[in-house]
């Protein structure tokens, strides 16, 4: 969609400022020069910087909720990396600063959502609370898109090119559908995390009670 109004061409030269040097170091200033308007301008759509930055979030979280549109719709190729390409260098930035958490929180909300529906079709549910699987689920997700160029080199393909997306796609189909760990080295493990978990605890008590 080609949104060419002040007030997007604000929006998306903040992104890209923001992606470039970071929240703290993009002024106002930068930013109504990179779009092209007045600070004036910036202050009457946004009121403020942070303002600026929450309306970032929201617009990275309405190109995800069309994703998920699609997927629900069944409409055909998906292409999440084009969608959110533009935008990725400022995702990553965000995240690594511990900003847009928004867009993570809604990413998690989404990810259990589907996560519920598919423990009600596994014979053996998994025991970890499905918020606590959805979190990590997300981490490893959005990690694909910031550390892209590392994802690309090691796959031989940029995954944003059609055929580098595939590649990565297919890998994670693949990675989905076939579980690394059987049932019974999952049982073996998972006694032994249990056993290691109570030990740290025991010795983490002991040291409380000595000091």
């Amino acid at each position: 969609m080609n949104d060419l109004t002040a007030k997007a061409r604000i929006r998306d030269a903040a992104m890209q400022l923001f992606g470039e040097v970071g929240y703290e170091r993009a002024t106002t200033r930068a930013i109504a020069e990179r779009a092209g308007v007045t600070s004036g301008l910036i202050r009457h759509h946004y009121g403020s910087k942070e303002r600026l930055l929450a309306a970032c979030d929201e617009w990275i979280i309405e190109l995800i909720q069309r994703l998920e549109a699609q997927i629900a719709a069944d409409a055909g190729l998906l292409s999440p990396l084009e969608a959110i390409g533009p935008y990725r260098q400022y995702l990553a930035r965000a995240l690594f600063e511990g900003r847009a958490t928004a867009v993570f929180d809604h990413m998690v909300a989404s990810t259990q959502t589907w996560l519920t529906i598919a423990d009600q079709a596994q014979a053996d549910p998994p025991d970890t609370p499905v918020r606590a699987r959805a979190t990590v689920q997300t981490a490893f997700a959005l990690a694909i898109g910031m550390l892209a160029p590392h994802v690309s080199r090691g796959l031989h393909a940029d995954i944003t090119t059609p055929e580098g997306e595939h590649l990565l796609l297919q890998a994670l189909l693949d990675l989905y559908s076939h579980p690394i760990l059987t049932s019974q080295q999952a049982q073996h493990y998972r006694a032994e995390l249990e056993a290691t978990y109570k030990r740290r605890r025991a010795d983490t008590d002991a040291a409380r009670r000595n000091g």
